[in-house]
């Protein structure tokens, strides 16, 4: 045994902190990037947000003093270049608007950056950081100047009101009203201990026994706790199971004699199915008509009640591409600024790295933070372009679904957009999840625009989820009497050309949450 040092040359793949932002980046929203973004700025001093006066402000400084040397040119920026050069940074590099300028598009303006990030043939310098060429690479984000545009109002944006409020929970509500009503005092500890034990349909599942255990109790004040609450709107929170739940909703009505709350007592719902009632009511002696009255007040109950008060906040949806159709018929591609934050480096912390006074870890510090700065804002460039890219592809494949509608949505695989754009499956993948756009067709997700598909007789490409709409609408104009059933839905489909299995069609109708065509047939 002894100890050796020894070299071994190997490739490994390894993900920098600049690299693992970018991919993390890539599936955030828009929401996610402006939490990031506010994160960065209170942790790097380097990154500074512009506000709306001192834009104001130095774009008047600006154009007085072009005014006054002569130099400013209708056509030409104050900096000597193009007005539009077609892709402006609008702040973080976040909100970008692209042209239709052939000098840059996003292709080549992500081929810029890329080559700005790696250059291979380049000589190391004893300090990387002074080969950043500040004026020529980041002049967007060290002065907004004629770059930064003013946010432009779109109508059918959220309002503000939107996000103030939030409604109650059902814990909340149920407990509002416990200290409302004239209940006990003793069983009102018990009580708010059911309402925390309450799942969000409402449910107790817990036994009497267990609560009462966390608490001292015995198991009748628990039962009798349970009762009263039971009582509370909406009514039934707390029962153990949907028998016990639409049973306190009709006494609570005043209905707990009718025939409807016997129907629950004493049969099963399985019983209660509209293909089953001629043998309930051959069986009960009862005239069918009152057994089809009394199932429709059996319908107007509502098994789960506290998912009205379901904790789970409903999501404001955002759409942050905008696909609009010109006159000239072409398909525009827009980004929604939705008022987040504009960065730039400061540029007093660059001014402190020429001064002699400046310490050595002064200087450390300030070279590191910009660097983060840096990085933050080509990942964010390299983001909107990346989303830019695989939405202009999704609008060439998919132009028909944009102009006529559901019905022309052709299939779709994230592969194949990947190989037109040349990127990764993952980071097409990455793209498109949590995504939505705003289109002539409605708010959608990107990922919804990706479907399987099938070829038909013709040898076209039929999208699954067509097929689905085709089986839906079968089912829709069908006579309720005479249901149709899944074979001669096969036969239909093969008269147009679209050839499937039974089962294959069971499937898709169970995807779509229809019952068979014994659970669809109504009652004579």
């Amino acid at each position: 045994m002894s100890v050796k040092l020894t070299t071994n040359l190997s490739q490994r793949l390894v993900l920098t902190p600049q690299l693992r932002q970018r991919i993390e980046m890539l599936q955030m929203t828009a929401l996610e990037l402006n939490e990031l973004i506010q994160q960065q700025l209170l942790e790097n001093p380097v990154l500074e947000e512009v506000q709306a006066q001192d834009e104001v402000q130095e774009l008047a400084e600006q154009v007085l003093d072009y005014q006054a040397c002569g130099n400013l040119d209708s056509d030409r920026s104050p900096e000597g270049g193009p007005a539009n050069n077609g892709v402006s940074v609008n702040g973080a590099g976040d909100y970008l608007e692209f042209s239709a300028s052939p000098e840059a598009t996003p292709e080549t303006a992500e081929a810029r950056a890329e080559e700005d990030l790696d250059e291979p043939g380049e000589e190391i310098s004893p300090d990387p950081f002074e080969e950043v060429d500040f004026g020529r690479e980041f002049q967007e984000y060290l002065d907004p100047g004629y770059k930064t545009q003013e946010h432009e109002y779109r109508e059918d944006e959220p309002t503000f009101e939107q996000f103030l409020t939030r409604p109650p929970s059902l814990a909340e509500h149920l407990t509002w009203q416990l200290h409302m009503e004239d209940i006990e005092p003793e069983l009102i500890p018990i009580a708010e201990c059911i309402i925390g034990n309450l799942d969000g349909d409402g449910r107790l599942n817990a036994t009497n026994e267990e609560i009462a255990a966390l608490g001292g109790w015995t198991a009748e004040e628990v039962e009798r706790a349970r009762q009263r609450l039971m009582q509370l709107d909406p009514t039934g929170c707390g029962a153990r199971d949907v028998r016990e739940c639409l049973l306190a909703q009709l006494e609570a009505s005043g209905e707990g004699e009718r025939l409807a709350a016997q129907l629950i007592r004493e049969h099963s719902l399985a019983d209660l199915q509209p293909h089953r009632l001629p043998a309930l009511a051959k069986q009960l002696g009862l005239p069918l008509e009152t057994l089809v009255a009394e199932l429709e007040r059996i319908r107007q109950l509502d098994p789960f009640p506290g998912r009205r008060y379901s904790s789970d906040e409903t999501v404001l949806v955002t759409p942050e591409i905008f696909i609009e159709k010109r006159d000239d018929g072409e398909y525009e591609i827009s980004f929604a600024d939705d008022g987040g934050p504009r960065l730039r480096i400061n540029q007093a912390y660059q001014r402190m790295l020429d001064r002699p006074e400046t310490s050595k870890e002064t200087k450390d510090f300030i070279r590191e933070k910009t660097r983060s700065a840096i990085e933050l804002l080509r990942n964010i460039e390299h983001r909107r372009q990346t989303i830019y890219k695989v939405v202009e592809c999704i609008v060439r494949r998919q132009r028909e679904f944009l102009d006529k509608g559901i019905e022309y949505l052709k299939p779709m695989m994230l592969k194949d957009v990947a190989e037109e754009t040349g990127m990764h499956l993952s980071t097409v993948s990455r793209v498109v999840n949590r995504k939505y756009a705003h289109t002539p067709q409605g708010v959608i997700e990107l990922r919804r625009f990706f479907t399987e598909g099938m070829t038909n007789e013709d040898g076209e490409e039929v999208s699954t989820r067509i097929i689905k709409l085709k089986i839906k609408k079968l089912i829709e104009e069908e006579d309720p009497h005479h249901p149709i059933t899944d074979d001669q839905i096969v036969k239909i489909l093969a008269k147009e050309g679209i050839k499937l299995s039974r089962r294959t069609v069971a499937k898709y109708r169970d995807q779509m949450n229809i019952p068979g065509s014994r659970e669809r047939r109504a009652v004579i």
